[in-house]
């Protein structure tokens, strides 16, 4: 997929933790984390300018989304600043999982397509894909951007209808 479509698919798979971490009273927190998540969301395709790394290689499998869901969690934890542990380590845990999400959603958008990803890597080679569109499909990547617009905004009506 490209740039559009991975922001929805990254908007689409947090809007669920989002929703659940502003309901708890954290807003500042959904809102920042579905920022990272965005902004992360596009960073396995930093490939594309690593040289000797192939496209949908290293950087699209599962260790790197934990790789990069622990690099979080520990710039998170360079900041965390309250007097409670348990406070800290709530942050902490939500900063790998935003991480860790970010990644996985570019994940499960690129096997959309047929070219697919191979997600254990170095575990394995096997290649997955549900051959649904290609990456360059505009409508697709486009619907996939409205999909998570649309999981955002069912979370906030849900918050204003039980807040």
């Amino acid at each position: 997929m490209y740039q559009f479509g991975h922001y929805g698919a990254a908007l689409l798979v947090y809007a669920p933790l989002g929703t659940v971490v502003a309901f708890g009273g954290y807003e500042t927190a959904a809102l920042v984390g579905a920022l990272a998540c965005v902004a992360l969301s596009t960073l396995p395709d930093c490939d594309h300018r690593l040289p000797l790394i192939e496209h949908r290689g290293p950087t699209h499998s599962l260790v790197f989304a934990v790789f990069v869901g622990a690099g979080l969690a520990a710039l998170a934890a360079l900041f965390v600043e309250t007097s409670s542990p348990f406070a800290d380590l709530g942050f902490v845990v939500f900063a790998f999982v935003v991480g860790t999400l970010s990644i996985g959603s570019h994940l499960l958008a690129d096997v959309l397509t047929p070219m697919g990803i191979r997600p254990l890597w170095p575990f394995s080679r096997r290649h997955y894909t549900l051959e649904v569109t290609r990456a360059a499909n505009p409508i697709a990547n486009y619907v996939l951007f409205g999909l998570g617009v649309a999981a955002v905004l069912a979370g906030v009506v849900v918050i204003a209808a039980l807040g």
